[in-house]
């Protein structure tokens, strides 16, 4: 697997032409276009169509089962594979204005559904607490992210919900770094959280690493929103 430190971005042109004194990706490059979904997910896809979308507009993409939507970031050009070719989907079309209709009214759709998923977790005393909930583009699936301190037994639930939106549901159990990512907000350097702009995976990080930067050992000075050790003291460690 190729590492994106390594790779290089490119935006496209009406011509597919670089600007000059950049470099032109090579013929034996694999191309990959970096696109955003909701909750700070990303995600490459190929473009054997070609569909012309430019950075920072919408896009339907193939998605597992059925159609998803989210917003191109990059073009990323690799002399490696990042994952097997089987597990890349196209992209489809340039999102129409219907389309981005629709994934409005998918937002308000996952509101009301977040609550009616909280009341049916307090109506049956399960120990979950719900965080966000995100609706595929064709209404196809819905994903319900929640925290637990352990295991859920939620096979009722799911049944509940699937007869309630008559699509598959899928219960997904994230730590606190993920919720953060998924709520958004800025950090204490009054800019986005890292974890929603480029940190991909989340790192195990040591307070060692406070102590090596001869940073106080102040939980208010060097924890996060998410309540765990910031993020930044990784990659300034590594710096």
């Amino acid at each position: 697997m190729a590492n994106p430190r390594e790779a290089f971005d490119f935006y496209p042109s009406d011509n597919n032409i670089e600007a000059e004194g950049r470099i032109l990706p090579s013929s034996d490059m694999s191309e990959y276009w970096v696109l955003e979904f909701k909750g700070a997910r990303y995600d490459k896809f190929f473009n054997p169509e070609r569909v012309p979308v430019r950075p920072s507009e919408f896009a339907v993409v193939q998605a597992e089962k059925g159609e998803d939507m989210g917003r191109l970031l990059r073009v990323i050009y690799s002399d490696g594979e990042y994952e097997k070719e089987e597990d890349v989907f196209n992209i489809l079309r340039r999102a129409e204005p219907e389309d981005l209709n629709r994934y409005k009214e998918n937002r308000e759709k996952e509101k009301k559904a977040l609550q009616e998923c909280r009341n049916l977790v307090l109506s049956r005393g399960l120990p979950m607490r719900l965080v966000d909930a995100e609706m595929q583009f064709d209404g196809s699936k819905a994903i319900f992210f929640f925290s637990a301190e352990k295991r859920v037994d939620f096979r009722e639930l799911v049944r509940e919900l699937a007869e309630l939106y008559k699509a598959r549901i899928e219960m997904r159990q994230i730590g606190a770094r993920e919720e953060a990512r998924r709520i958004g907000g800025y950090g204490r350097c009054g800019l986005k959280q890292c974890c929603t702009t480029f940190i991909k995976d989340f790192r195990p990080i040591s307070t060692q690493f406070a102590r090596d930067q001869g940073l106080a050992l102040n939980p208010q000075k060097i924890t996060g929103n998410c309540g765990r050790l910031l993020c930044c003291l990784l990659y300034e460690q590594e710096a």
